[in-house]
């Protein structure tokens, strides 16, 4: 069917909040769980620019006991008075995106809410929305409904000497896929900004069913922070901390260095965290890689002849957390969830105060700088040494033990080029079989694995390197492993887990992810390591088959066929013959597969310390708050509707 004419009717205009609720996604990045809780993060970081520029030290945050959530903080209290638009301010802060008292340095010095949507992107996606505020003589209240289409008057309700503001909203269940918040996930972002700012207290408050309370401050700021990341590690140094202003900037650093292969660097601009790095990231890893080399070559660890040490050398082991607080008037982020900082001033601002407190200290600190440079030579020739390793390897003709355990298990595939191979891990000789005659021979490498793989949470290299399982991958890959893993050395461009969609696969998956997470973190980094998605369901009606993905799938699929369909449940990819599993899973233009990404390596090193570990009291308390369990399933394997 044609398009329909675009002229000038076609234009539409949406006034006032009607845009945020037609694309909420630009504003919040999505309509799933992480948005639900970006409208707390919103709140909140309003509250937080309030302690930030020295106005209020304490924030109660509240899930109640009808689903709604309530932020208070005690700065100043939102203006009430008369706008020049002729609403009251507090009305135009809620309704009119792009409205706020953060486009000019006279009301905040610094602040992480920059492009003054966040109050009317929450009233937009929130049912209700009441608004209290606090001016040290009377107590205002406003309330807001269905998206901000209905705003109520401007009223005061009573006295009170406190100033501040507290915010209650109700997440609007016809955007939201779920509207109930996680106490967890609003624990550690809680906890995270109590770390950045210190002496700000934080009270969080769970009125629902299973009532509980927290509450954090931090006197010694970014040190304890780096302490709670490394809680898990055997530390090789201090923390080091320490902090400087440079063209207008603060800048707050704190590291230490723990006995891992991989780096932890996160990062933050005016208390709002930046996971996409930035400027301020750049600068730190310069002033890093050019200060310990600088060391090194000044105290003869590096002669003239000798290469620089690489960064990746120099961060191996290294936690870091780096905090910056920009004036408005230098603040750029890269889109409105504020994850990437463009300033371009703040990378030179951070690479000065970083270098010259580090060549202080390492002056000051000679032991403990010679064991750092000397750890970070041995790394580079570790690294190279692995590097040379596997390139004689690859030229070699014999075969040792492990080329053989691969030889009885691999398939492999017949291209040379590692950009365009995919080496499927496969739960189970029987589905194992299945891949091996439904892949594509030339791109696709099928490598078998034999029920559960080793948990490494907690393991030691060579523990890993004797499991036959995880070795016979390792080899495949040929990239190395722990910090001699490099993943453009793979021999596959995308590592695919294959799984039965069934609690024991379920398990192998996170296994696995361990796995790649402790020791081959830069496959994850570098976008090459995927899940799989098999199906679920497969309907047959008049000779066609439709594969379905989930109950929401297959219902709808019922609907439209409305009967004389019959219905088989997957319950393991052994079941499905070779040319239902190329169709469905392995099929690059029909298959559906979920890229492993590294949002958040806070968050990332606390999951698998907490599902992973040795402390059940830990898994089942993250289990009890985020996984819904239902008794029900009504599902027959062969159900025929007539």
């Amino acid at each position: 069917m044609p398009a329909a004419a675009y002229d000038e009717n076609s234009i539409v205009i949406l006034e006032g909040l009607e845009a945020v609720r037609k694309r909420p996604g630009m504003y919040i990045g999505s309509t799933d769980r992480k948005g639900l809780h970006h409208l707390v993060w919103e709140i909140l970081d309003n509250a937080i620019d309030e302690a930030l520029n020295g106005y209020g030290d304490e924030i109660d945050i509240t899930l109640n006991a009808d689903g709604s959530c309530t932020i208070k903080d005690y700065g100043r209290g939102m203006p009430v008075g008369a706008h020049k638009s002729g609403k009251s301010a507090l009305e135009v802060i809620f309704t009119v995106l792009h409205a706020g008292g953060k486009f000019t340095d006279s009301t905040y010095k610094a602040s992480g809410g920059l492009h003054g949507v966040g109050a009317s992107v929450v009233n937009a996606l929130s049912s209700k929305v009441v608004v209290q505020v606090r001016d040290g003589k009377d107590l205002y209240e406003m309330d807001f409904a269905d998206g901000g289409k209905h705003t109520g008057t401007l009223k005061k309700i009573g006295k009170t000497r406190e100033t501040g503001s507290s915010v209650t909203f109700w997440p609007d269940p016809k955007i939201f896929k779920e509207t109930r918040f996680s106490y967890s996930v609003i624990k550690e972002r809680v906890q995270e900004d109590a770390f950045l700012l210190k002496g700000l207290k934080i009270r969080l408050k769970d009125d629902r069913e299973n009532p509980k309370e927290d509450e954090f401050v931090y006197e010694d700021g970014l040190k304890a922070f780096v302490e709670e990341l490394d809680t898990d590690h055997e530390p090789l140094t201090p923390v080091i901390s320490f902090e400087g202003e440079n063209q207008g900037m603060k800048i707050q650093v704190a590291f230490q260095y723990v006995d891992t292969y991989q780096e932890t660097l996160l990062s933050f601009t005016n208390m709002v965290r930046t996971r996409d790095g930035g400027s301020h990231e750049t600068g730190a890893r310069q002033a890093l890689t050019k200060t310990m080399n600088e060391y090194a070559r000044k105290n003869g660890f590096l002669k003239e002849k000798d290469k620089s040490m690489e960064g990746s050398d120099i961060r191996e082991g290294l936690t870091m957390v780096l905090h910056i607080t920009v004036p408005e008037e230098l603040l750029q982020f890269e889109g409105q969830t504020k994850e990437k900082l463009g300033t371009p001033q703040a990378k030179m601002a951070v690479d000065q105060v970083v270098s010259e407190h580090l060549r202080y200290f390492l002056e000051e600190n000679k032991d403990l700088a010679e064991c750092l440079v000397r750890k970070m030579i041995k790394a580079g020739q570790a690294r190279q040494a692995a590097r040379e390793a596997r390139e004689k390897a690859r030229k070699g003709k014999g075969k040792n033990r492990s080329e053989r355990i691969i030889s009885g298990k691999l398939v492999h595939a017949q291209s040379k080029d590692a950009r365009k191979k995919e080496l499927y891990l496969v739960e189970g000789d029987s589905a194992g079989g299945s891949a091996k005659q439904g892949r594509d021979s030339k791109y696709q490498a099928i490598l078998p694995l034999r029920g559960k793989v080793l948990n490494t949470e907690h393991c030691s290299l060579d523990v890993v390197e004797k499991n036959e399982e995880l070795n016979t991958i390792i080899h495949t890959l040929d990239a190395g492993v722990g910090s001699n893993f490099d993943a453009k050395d793979s021999n596959y461009h995308k590592v695919i887990i294959m799984t039965d969609a069934d609690d024991d696969g379920a398990h192998i998956q996170n296994l696995l992810l361990t796995f790649f997470y402790r020791f081959m973190r830069p496959l994850i980094e570098e976008g090459m390591l995927y899940i799989a998605l098999p199906p679920l369901f497969r309907i047959e009606k008049g000779g066609h088959e439709y594969y379905l993905y989930s109950n929401e799938e297959l219902e709808a699929k019922k609907a439209e066929l409305k009967s004389g369909y019959s219905i088989s449940r997957y319950k393991g990819l052994g079941e499905m013959n070779a040319s239902q599993l190329w169709d469905t899973t392995m099929n690059p233009a029909t298959r559906t597969l979920l890229r492993v990404q590294l949002d958040d390596s806070r968050l990332a090193e606390k999951r698998i310390t907490s599902l992973m570990g040795e402390r059940a009291d830990l898994r089942r308390s993250w289990i009890e708050e985020n996984v819904v369990f239902t008794l029900e399933d009504d599902f027959v394997k062969e159900e025929t509707h007539a």
